[in-house]
């Protein structure tokens, strides 16, 4: 049985931040809870991880979590990653990431935490087991990814900042994962990006299964993610978990 500890509790105005741990599997869990009065037991929650220079509070995760919360009616939740935060190992940040990244089993670890936590939340009576959402950037994809596959509560996720590369242990985990991702994707692309190639980004988004994916690509380097993208990324994460499916139809009809 999953074991949720809550911690500490900090409140900004009407927004609530419960820091947490999860145990399970002789591993304990970092993580924090965003929610107010105004979120209803059972309404969606949105999963928000981070990339590898971070932890559960790496920007703009605060910024999505307080628009999920206070404009969308959602709860929203970070853990760290497997070296990062209170789990930090070593300097922590990309210099722990990449060492743990080869390691046979990260991507599994991650995806057996993620939905621990999902589990143990849902047991709560003021949360609830409603829809799940995720939004998770470069490191966020590298181990989103194989968690949305997987998390079959998952109804829509915003994933990028990665192709499909990695090391083999790695690839083979996410080689699979992408091919049984069936829900609506948004997927956000650098085209400067210093740490992996288009030609990776472009098999990464061709292999996913949905039906209903769509590229969005902007100038510049693998941080430099346009702010409007975040605007871009709650409306489409808020209107699918609301129920609303985005017309996909074409606007007209080319003559030849």
């Amino acid at each position: 049985m999953d074991r949720l500890k809550f911690l500490d509790q900090r409140s900004v105005k009407s927004l609530e931040m419960r820091e947490f741990d999860v145990t399970h599997s002789e591993r304990k869990v970092p993580g924090v809870l965003w929610l107010s009065d105004k979120v209803t037991p059972g309404a969606p929650l949105v999963c928000l991880g981070h990339g590898a220079s971070g932890d559960r509070y790496q920007n703009p995760i605060p910024v999505l979590a307080r628009r999920f919360v206070e404009e969308s009616g959602f709860f929203c939740v970070s853990i760290d990653g497997p070296v990062h935060g209170r789990r930090q190992r070593g300097k922590g940040g990309r210099e722990a990431f990449w060492p743990e990244w080869k390691r046979p089993g990260s991507g599994e670890e991650m995806v057996e935490d993620w939905r621990a936590v999902l589990s143990a939340l849902s047991e709560e009576k003021r949360i609830g087991s409603g829809a799940l959402g995720y939004w998770g950037l470069s490191m966020g994809t590298i181990y989103g990814a194989p968690l949305v596959a997987a998390e079959k509560r998952i109804k829509v996720a915003v994933l990028g900042l990665m192709g499909l590369c990695g090391p083999d242990s790695y690839l083979k985990l996410l080689s699979e994962a992408v091919g049984k991702i069936e829900c609506p994707i948004l997927f956000l692309q650098q085209l400067e990006d210093e740490l992996f190639e288009r030609e990776a980004y472009a098999a990464l988004f061709d292999s996913l299964a949905s039906k209903d994916k769509r590229l969005h690509a902007n100038p510049g380097l693998h941080p430099q993610v346009p702010l409007e993208e975040l605007d871009n990324s709650v409306l489409f994460l808020t209107n699918y978990l609301n129920g609303k499916t985005l017309p996909r139809g074409a606007a007209f009809s080319i003559s030849e």
